[in-house]
């Protein structure tokens, strides 16, 4: 049900498909923090979705951060489900007494969940700021766009190649963008014609649809004279994408598994091409850079890298903002995402008073 949303509040899942939006009292500023007050946060159509739908590991089993192993004896995580969310921009509303850094009035990026606003650290707001004149929209895209920088670091292009990208929705279509800045050519491949159309919008020169015949790794194939995809990036979660990524790419060669994919991968048949081309497929995850840039990267680092990129006009993230929605329609933008993600792309909650 709708309601009003008062000053402050989080979005919080109450039980599966269960949205409801819950008043918090914000805390007083220390001395070093500032306050922020959330204009957008967007919603993950993958991550998030799983807590809203209770596929979620974490709901079902416990993470041992030691081991790095899933544990079934109890669960790391219980509804409520309170602030999920990575995709934030606010402004600065008030500064603590000893902050000279931060200014009121300045617009930051960050992760801190759907809710009306954050207390951050004076510096590390200072390393999140927004460059005057971006629309604030761009902040939303950050952390989303360091999980598809990421996904191209762990590809490893090279100018020249051509790079399949299973997946449309928000994160690969920020990955096409990149990809193609680093001199790959490519195919776009998702189920959906509408993003299919907006991929080659935004400069994808091939889209192949996921659902139609011949399949998109016989039409890669096709269009590489035989060789198929240099490398192929899988960022839909779905295991028949990671499949057909999977048949779509090259003898010897690598396919980047990014999605967050749900249960058993029923659709693989690893006995297939997987087995009898010789394909590696490397998992990229945001909680860490490929060994061989660690030295060098870290997350911030990608998320400050998409964040000048689009303010240098060098990718387009507003173009993939579909829907805005006020904040007390969150159950209604959910279900929308979870019942027809044919009809969206990336939706931001709207945290400004009408």
């Amino acid at each position: 049900m709708t309601q009003t949303a008062p000053m402050s509040v989080a979005v919080r899942f109450s039980a599966p498909r269960q949205v409801e939006l819950h008043a918090y009292t914000d805390r007083p500023l220390m001395a070093t923090e500032v306050r922020v007050r959330t204009l957008f946060s967007g919603i993950s159509a993958g991550t998030e979705l799983t807590a809203y739908r209770g596929s979620n590991p974490y709901l079902a089993k416990r993470w041992q951060e030691d081991g790095r192993l899933f544990i079934p004896d109890t669960v790391s995580l219980e509804y409520p489900v309170e602030g999920w969310g990575y995709e934030e921009v606010g402004e600065v509303v008030e500064v603590g007494t000893d902050v000279r850094s931060v200014a009121t009035g300045d617009i930051v990026w960050g992760t801190w969940g759907h809710r009306s606003s954050a207390v951050l650290s004076a510096e590390h707001a200072a390393g999140r700021r927004l460059p005057a004149g971006i629309d604030p929209v761009v902040g939303a895209f950050a952390h989303i766009g360091a999980i598809a920088l990421n996904a191209v670091l762990d590809a490893d292009i090279h100018v020249g190649e051509t790079v399949a990208v299973f997946g449309q929705g928000s994160p690969g279509l920020i990955v096409g963008q990149l990809a193609r800045l680093n001199g790959g050519t490519v195919v776009a491949v998702d189920a959906i014609e509408a993003r299919l159309e907006l991929a080659q919008r935004l400069g994808a020169p091939h889209a192949f649809s996921a659902v139609e015949s011949p399949t998109p790794a016989e039409r890669i194939k096709e269009l590489t004279g035989g060789r198929g995809a240099d490398v192929s990036i899988e960022i839909s979660g779905q295991y028949g994408a990671l499949h057909e990524a999977i048949r779509a790419t090259a003898w010897s060669s690598r396919v980047v598994a990014s999605g967050f994919f749900q249960g058993p991968g029923m659709a693989l048949a690893l006995g297939e091409e997987f087995h009898h081309n010789r394909v590696s497929v490397v998992g990229s995850q945001i909680s860490g850079v490929t060994p061989a840039l660690s030295h060098r990267w870290d997350v911030h680092r990608l998320q400050r890298t998409v964040m000048d990129l689009a303010a240098q006009g060098r990718i387009d993230l507003p173009a993939l903002v579909s829907h805005v929605l006020p904040v007390d329609a969150a159950a209604e933008a959910f279900a929308m995402l979870d019942e027809h993600p044919e009809r969206a792309v990336q939706v931001l909650l709207d945290f400004r008073e009408p």
